[in-house]
């Protein structure tokens, strides 16, 4: 009666650690879902002030289209055109945080000038494109997915052939996407990162250390649940989908994606073959890693806004003032920016070889 009293309590100290662990389990899988759609699931749209513009570029044409995405929501899509004898289309993936393709119009301004049709497109949840919130970061590759087939089958577009250009979260998702897309010619991923939930991890180690590392099993298996296929096609499954000839450019100091999740590991993979073109930088960061280092608007007109902020009359930190400092700083930009000089700031000797590349590429 004895022993079995013992196994009794046994079983039930067991039970109850079980449990015990269970429950922290589940409730640290529910924390990090919630950092993540914290993250992810957001909507954005560009900041208006520093928008680029149309009118900025001469000779640009822009066209928009709106197709639809996986749920039915509609992507605002924008064809770029310049001049006419165009041998190809660049298809822009944006990176993520700053709205959608707006940043990047200079991008498409260089490549229409240069011999190409460009279509860009604004992600789910994103400026002019439907969604409440993106939902999480595979879905750059579904709206992707989606764009590509949409100027396949446009009777707009000609039937030329199709390269990929995309930035940071862009350049996992021009990289991803190539497992369903092999059509694909050709890929330029600049700044960008192997497994979708690289992205989190690099994200947040400079906020959540080690403790990153302990949440990324249970990111990629909210991800699995919520995407499938797509959450686990990473950028080196696509690489291997296809024949395309594929470039990639990374800064060793850049602080949004580190190096070790994009170029590092995909050099240490495909350095001896052919189809691969490395392009590392040292000192070009992550959001200037296209500009030309010699440029120098951007810094000065940081400089003359720094001395208008020392002229204010009140507390631009103060919470009270919070949304007075927003409507003033908007106010400023708009009437103080060149947009000339703002949207003529790419490094043209580095997009020859981005157009060389291409080139070499489509022959």
């Amino acid at each position: 009666m004895v022993e079995k009293k013992k196994k009794s309590k046994k079983k039930i100290v067991l039970i109850v650690l079980l449990s015990i662990i269970i429950l922290l389990i589940v409730g640290w899988w529910a924390f990090c879902v919630k950092m993540y759609n914290d993250n992810f699931d957001i909507s954005a749209d560009s900041y208006a002030p520093l928008m680029l513009r149309v009118e900025d570029f001469d000779g640009l044409e822009c066209a928009e289209y709106f197709f639809p995405s996986d749920k039915g929501q509609k992507l605002a899509g924008y064809l770029y055109t310049n001049g006419d004898n165009q041998h190809g289309i660049v298809i822009i993936a944006h990176g993520f945080g700053g709205g959608g393709h707006n940043s990047y119009m200079d991008v498409a301004d260089y490549f229409a000038r240069n011999g190409y049709y460009v279509f860009a497109y604004d992600a789910t949840a994103m400026d002019k494109s439907e969604g409440e919130g993106l939902g999480g970061v595979p879905q750059g590759v579904i709206d992707l997915d989606h764009a590509i087939s949409f100027v396949e089958s446009n009777n707009d577009i000609p039937d030329l052939p199709i390269v990929l250009f995309g930035h940071s979260w862009g350049g996992y998702c021009v990289s991803a996407v190539l497992t369903y897309h092999p059509e694909v010619k050709a890929v330029i991923e600049c700044s960008g990162f192997n497994s979708s939930p690289d992205m989190f991890e690099s994200g947040g180690k400079s906020q959540a250390g080690s403790v990153i590392y302990t949440m990324r099993p249970f990111i990629g298996l909210h991800e699995r649940f919520k995407y499938g296929k797509y959450a686990t096609n990473t950028a080196m499954d696509g690489f291997d989908s296809t024949d395309a000839s594929v470039m990639i450019v990374h800064s060793a100091d850049d602080g949004v994606i580190g190096i070790e999740y994009g170029l590092d590991k995909y050099y240490e993979k495909y350095k001896d073959d052919s189809r691969f073109t490395f392009v590392r930088f040292e000192d070009r960061g992550h959001n200037e890693i296209f500009n030309d280092p010699g440029n120098t608007y951007k810094d000065e007109f940081n400089t003359e806004f720094d001395k208008w902020l020392e002229t204010l009359d009140y507390d631009y930190n103060a919470e009270e003032n919070k949304e007075r400092f927003i409507e003033d700083k908007a106010n400023y930009i708009t009437i103080n920016l060149d947009h000339e000089k703002w949207s003529h700031r790419l490094d043209e000797g580095l997009f020859a070889q981005f157009l060389g590349f291409y080139e070499q590429a489509l022959r």
